[in-house]
C-alpha cells in the first residue's frame, strides 16, 4: 500500500492538494515467518494478546462446559479465556503444539478455573470421540461447542495447490468440525450453542488463499443448515468471520514480506489482537444470544461491509 512517511508502528500519507495528512495503515508485527501449521505463538513478535485484563466477567457461563478446538493458541486461547472468565471449564483439543496448550492451562488455573487439554488429530473421528468421552468423565456435560482450529496455505494459484495440500486443508477446517459436531451432538441440551470459525475471505475471496476459501465457505454453509436442522430442538449455531487478527495461522502461512500489511485493507487501517474478538464468543454462547442462530458475525474491522 502507498504511503509517504512512518511514524512509530503507522504509516502515514500526505495530501497536498488538501493540507491533510491520513493514516494509511498501523503494522502489529515486523516480517517473520514459521515453516509448520498451524502455528507456535510462544515464539510470535510481539506475543498476541489474548486477555483482556479490564475484562470483568459476570458468570454468565457459569456451570456450562465448553470444547474449544485449537484453544491452546490465537482466538482459541482468547476464547478459552473469556469463557473461564464468565464460569466456564473449558476443554481444549490440540494437534501438537504442547508448550502453547500447556502455558494456556496454566493462565487458566492460574485464573481459578479449570482446563482439560487433550492432544490429537481431528481429522481422526475415533480422536473426536475421545474428545467427547474424556469431556463427559471430566465434567458430566458439554454444553457448548466451538469449532475453532483451522489451517491456512498462501499459494499465487490454483496450479500451485497440491491434491494433498487440498485434502489436508478440507479434512481439518471441514471435515473435523463435522466429526466432532456429530459427536457432542448427543449430549447438547436446550440453550446449547455451536460457534464455528469461518473468515472474511470466505466473503471477499483471498485470491492467495483458494482452498482455504473454499473450507471456510463450506462452514458457512453448514452452519446455517445446521441452525435450520436444530432450531426446535433450541440449540444454537452461529458462525463467526473474523478479518486479520494476530495469531500464528499468519506467520505460518503468509511470506514474511506480507506480514507487517495484513489488515491495511480494513476501513480501521489496522489488524486486531485476539482478544478484541473474545466478547463475540462470550455472546454467543451465552444467552444475550438466546433469539439468534443461523448468523455469521463479522469482527474485520470495516474490511468488508454488510
Amino acid at each position: 500500500m502507498d504511503y509517504d512517511y512512518k511514524f512509530g508502528n503507522t504509516y502515514y500519507k500526505y495530501f497536498k492538494d488538501k493540507g491533510i495528512q491520513s493514516k494509511v495503515y498501523e503494522i502489529l508485527a515486523p516480517k517473520q515467518s514459521q515453516d509448520e501449521q498451524p502455528g507456535m505463538e510462544y515464539i510470535m513478535d510481539p506475543l498476541p494478546i489474548f486477555d483482556n485484563p479490564n475484562y470483568q466477567g459476570s458468570n454468565k457461563l457459569k456451570g456450562k462446559v465448553a470444547i474449544i478446538t485449537g484453544g491452546d493458541s490465537g482466538l482459541g486461547r482468547a476464547c478459552a479465556i473469556a469463557f473461564i472468565k464468565e464460569g466456564a471449564k473449558v476443554v481444549i483439543p490440540y494437534y501438537d503444539e504442547h508448550k502453547d496448550a500447556i502455558d494456556t492451562k496454566n493462565y487458566i488455573e492460574n485464573l481459578g478455573g479449570e482446563c482439560l487439554l487433550l492432544s490429537g488429530d481431528i481429522t481422526n473421528p475415533k480422536f473426536c470421540k475421545e474428545i467427547v468421552c474424556k469431556t463427559l468423565e471430566c465434567f458430566g456435560q458439554i454444553d457448548i461447542l466451538v469449532n475453532n482450529a483451522g489451517v491456512q496455505y498462501q499459494q499465487d494459484s490454483l496450479d500451485c495447490i497440491s491434491d494433498e495440500q487440498f485434502d489436508w486443508t478440507m479434512k481439518v477446517n471441514v471435515y473435523g468440525m463435522f466429526y466432532l459436531t456429530k459427536e457432542v451432538l448427543p449430549y447438547l441440551k436446550s440453550g446449547s450453542s455451536i460457534i464455528n470459525l469461518t473468515s472474511v475471505t470466505a466473503f471477499y475471496g483471498e485470491p492467495q488463499l483458494i482452498d482455504y476459501v473454499t473450507s471456510k465457505g463450506a462452514i458457512v454453509g453448514f452452519t446455517r443448515a445446521l441452525a435450520r436442522n436444530l432450531a426446535l430442538k433450541n440449540i444454537r449455531v452461529n458462525a463467526i468471520a473474523p478479518g486479520y487478527f494476530w495469531t500464528p495461522l499468519q506467520p505460518a502461512c503468509w511470506v514474511k514480506e506480507k506480514i507487517p500489511s495484513l489488515g491495511a485493507d480494513a476501513a480501521m487501517a489496522r489488524g486486531a489482537m485476539p482478544y478484541e474478538l473474545a466478547p463475540t464468543f462470550v455472546f454467543l454462547a451465552s444467552d444475550d444470544s438466546s433469539y439468534v442462530t443461523g448468523q455469521v458475525i463479522h469482527n474485520n474491522g470495516g474490511q468488508i461491509m454488510g
